[in-house]
């Protein structure tokens, strides 16, 4: 998919042809795609590079003055995804009229700059237009920690009195969400250090001031998911626990009810063998054996729940 924007007296607007200081959004671009931005003067390996699945995050220029960024981007993936939230990477192509942006998949971040919900926005300063990028990638990094925060609290009430492995094996999940994250944070702060010694953003004072904001966004959001790792891994080495100890508590109930139960079983056995029962000529006889168990089956119940073995 590929489509062109521009930014006008209304907000951001799609059009049909590429103009001078446009934008151009393409995500998982097809051959023609492909042949189209290399007619616009755009370097093959910086289209290939960030569809490259595990490219990392780094700046490359070439002599025409053509720069290319790639940031790491986070990514839902869906709850059902062996790694729910995920990390890939985005490319940023800048040169002397146009601004171009390559992933291999939709970025919620560069949907809401087509959409008009980022106020402000203008294709025509395109470092600024970087810069309020690496600013929305950090703040959607913290979203999306927010969230997992919460699937990780909803989980924690279902371990308190879990006997099976599904809540840590979904723990797990968002552990590994995390470690992504944390990755990509992290070499996202490297590449950003990198751009501000280029000076690239010295031109304009609100350029300086906004590349501050980036970075001191990108490590609140590297410091959020290195604590919630911090967290995450203490619960689960808890959680652990918790499940072997109400397994061990179900075990012990268990057993004690099978002695509870053997214990008329003892005593009706016993007098339903071969043997000389007292008053077996009385017709009501047999509620004494009925009293004997049920005296023996309370006596015990009484000496367990005083031990506290139910």
């Amino acid at each position: 998919m590929l489509q062109i924007y521009k930014s006008s007296e209304n907000g951001i607007e799609l059009i049909s042809e590429v103009t001078t200081s446009c934008w151009i959004n393409v995500v998982d671009p097809t051959p023609d795609e492909i042949l189209r931005l290399k007619e616009l003067g755009v370097p093959q390996d910086f289209i290939t590079y960030p569809l490259d699945i595990d490219e990392r995050p780094r700046s490359e220029r070439e002599d025409d003055g053509t720069l290319l960024i790639i940031v790491r981007a986070p990514y839902y993936q869906g709850a059902v995804s062996d790694v729910p939230y995920s990390t890939i990477p985005l490319g940023i192509i800048v040169s002397d009229n146009l601004i171009v942006t390559i992933c291999k998949q939709e970025v919620e971040v560069l949907t809401d700059f087509a959409s008009g919900r980022t106020k402000g926005l203008s294709t025509g300063k395109r470092y600024r237009f970087i810069l309020r990028l690496l600013l929305g990638l950090a703040a959607r990094y913290l979203s999306y920690l927010r969230e997992i925060n919460k699937m990780t609290e909803l989980i924690e009430d279902k371990l308190t009195s879990s006997l099976k492995n599904n809540e840590v094996l979904e723990l797990l999940k968002y552990q590994k969400s995390l470690v992504y994250f944390t990755t990509a944070i992290k070499s996202n702060e490297v590449l950003m250090e990198r751009l501000q010694r280029m000076k690239l953003f010295t031109q304009y004072p609100e350029d300086e001031d906004l590349l501050e904001d980036v970075i001191t966004e990108n490590q609140q959001a590297l410091g959020m998911t290195e604590v919630s790792n911090n967290i995450l891994s203490s619960m689960m080495d808890a959680f652990a626990s918790i499940i072997s100890n109400n397994l061990n508590v179900v075990m012990k109930f268990l057993a004690s009810m099978t002695i509870v139960l053997s214990i008329p079983t003892i005593v009706t056995s016993y007098f339903g063998m071969n043997v000389s029962i007292p008053g077996a000529n009385i017709p009501v006889s047999y509620l004494g054996i009925l009293g004997l168990c049920i005296l023996l089956t309370a006596a015990v119940v009484i000496l367990f729940l005083r031990k506290d073995w139910f």
